[in-house]
């Protein structure tokens, strides 16, 4: 009698990116387990026959600032399984997972921030939103005042580490630094903050300080802080989107990540395909003297709500306001480069808002199947599913021990599965149109149950589990 299982998927191509297997066979998974996998013959309750598509751990995204369901679903239909906010995190972990009850289609997890922190012990002017926040980290806000440009005393510092301690204690899953929108904190507050995260076995994720080779405030600086910091307190490190903050420093900073890797050092880094950033137009980035410091100008703003360049009246009206722009800030050739890296995992920096963002919260991932390793054969299908599973899932092991049953596809792994077809899968998001979806997503399965089927969203799913420490 044939073995029977609740979901078969049958005929496809299994890539597992841990082991390298790769082979034409079956699936069967039960209770949101994966349960079998070869070339027997199996039954089950639902059997969907996927010959000629691909079967991939789902893709595990580490930089997702969009954090309720339209963002949610955005992501879903590029393939992605868990997205996880672990930049700029939260300052109540308890509430941030309390929103996200029982109303998230993918798994979903989140830092403890130290900016939202910052912002709430300097009393910063942005921090009034946050505590009247409703969905708490419904939307990126980013401090304005005492919380980007003062140093921080003794005693604040002690307040900083005490709700960071607190944050990991209620399950964060790691320690989100953006220091690049806090400079006022002193590379001795930074250590601090390393010291408490190697206290928890926590991994600090950190949008660096610096801006390509600008002078006197370039990225060589910025990662130099944070390996020391790393290699004073022990604590491991993964410095985000290395292509937008190292720009034409890219391979220069993928050396010293290296180097600094076979001394004994963790650190780990991502990167997303696309040559345009998105902050916030409020950010200390654009502080007096921005032009000199990024080598960017007006025109190579875009209003996202518009589509319009900005000129010195709109840049001056907009930053009055605040909001997401987008930064026309690399060479293609950059992006190549941090993409093709074997250190690098892939994460999108999303984030959409009533439709209106960046392309890349949509298409990170199809773009780089349909792109990278289909049109253009500059990585390989495995590495890059590698890059998009389970590097990720390997990177968040020692302070969730879960994310050993993801991004991977063997007996016992959670069944988070993207089902695509590689000849035809590519992004369709737009700069004009951040929301459009990807095509080549055929089926995507989370904890078992399917959220994408035969290309059709079901747009009621709400079987996303929280990740967390």
């Amino acid at each position: 009698m044939l073995q029977r299982y609740q979901i078969v998927l049958l005929n496809g191509r299994i890539i597992d990116p841990e082991s390298g297997t790769d082979f034409i066979g079956n699936l069967g998974i039960d209770n949101g387990v994966i349960k079998y996998l070869g070339k027997d013959s199996i039954k089950g309750d639902k059997e969907l026959n996927i010959s000629g598509l691909v079967i991939s751990p789902g893709f595990i995204d580490l930089h997702s600032h969009g954090q309720d369901r339209e963002n949610y679903f955005l992501q879903a239909s590029d393939g992605v399984t868990s997205a996880l906010e672990l930049e700029l995190g939260t300052d109540d972990v308890v509430n941030w997972y309390k929103a996200r009850e029982d109303m998230s289609p993918i798994n979903y997890g989140v830092s403890i921030g130290h900016i939202p922190i910052r912002m709430m012990v300097m009393k910063d002017a942005a921090c009034i939103s946050l505590k009247e926040e409703k969905f708490k980290g419904d939307i990126v806000r980013l401090p304005v005042g005492d919380g980007a440009h003062k140093e921080a005393s003794s005693e604040e510092i002690i307040n900083i580490k005490s709700m960071i301690s607190k944050g990991l204690k209620e399950g964060a899953v790691c320690v989100g630094l953006g220091i690049a929108y806090t400079p006022g904190a002193s590379w001795w507050e930074i250590i601090e903050v390393f010291r408490i995260a190697a206290l928890y076995n926590a991994v600090c994720h950190v949008h660096m300080r610096g801006w390509g080779a600008s002078p006197g405030n370039d990225a060589i600086q910025g990662l130099s802080e944070l390996i020391a910091a790393s290699s004073i307190t022990g604590a491991s490190l993964h410095l985000v989107h290395i292509n937008s903050s190292g720009n034409v420093m890219v391979p220069k900073l993928l050396s010293m990540i290296k180097d600094a890797s076979s001394k004994g050092l963790d650190i780990t880094t991502e990167c997303y395909p696309y040559a345009a950033g998105m902050t916030g137009i409020e950010a200390p980035l654009f502080d007096e003297g921005w032009q000199e410091k990024t080598g960017m100008d007006y025109k190579d703003l875009e209003w996202p709500e518009t589509g319009e360049r900005l000129n010195k009246i709109s840049f001056d009206k907009y930053r009055s306001k605040g909001g997401m722009v987008i930064l026309h800030s690399m060479s293609n050739d950059v992006v190549d480069i941090a993409v093709k890296s074997d250190i690098t995992m892939i994460a999108t920096d999303g984030y959409i808002k009533k439709g209106k963002g960046h392309p890349r919260t949509t298409g990170s991932y199809s773009m780089i199947l349909g792109k990278y390793v289909r049109e253009r054969k500059l990585i390989t299908l495995i590495d890059a599913i590698r890059k998009m599973s389970f590097m990720p899932a390997k990177r968040l092991e020692n302070l969730v021990p879960n994310m050993k049953n993801k991004g991977r596809i063997k007996l016992g792994a959670d069944a988070d599965l993207v089902v695509f077809n590689p000849d035809s899968i590519i992004n369709k998001s737009t700069y004009s149109n951040p929301s459009a979806i990807s095509e080549g997503i055929v089926h995507l399965i989370v904890n078992g149950i399917f959220v994408i089927e035969n290309e059709n969203i079901d747009y009621s799913s709400n079987c996303g589990k929280p990740i967390r420490a």
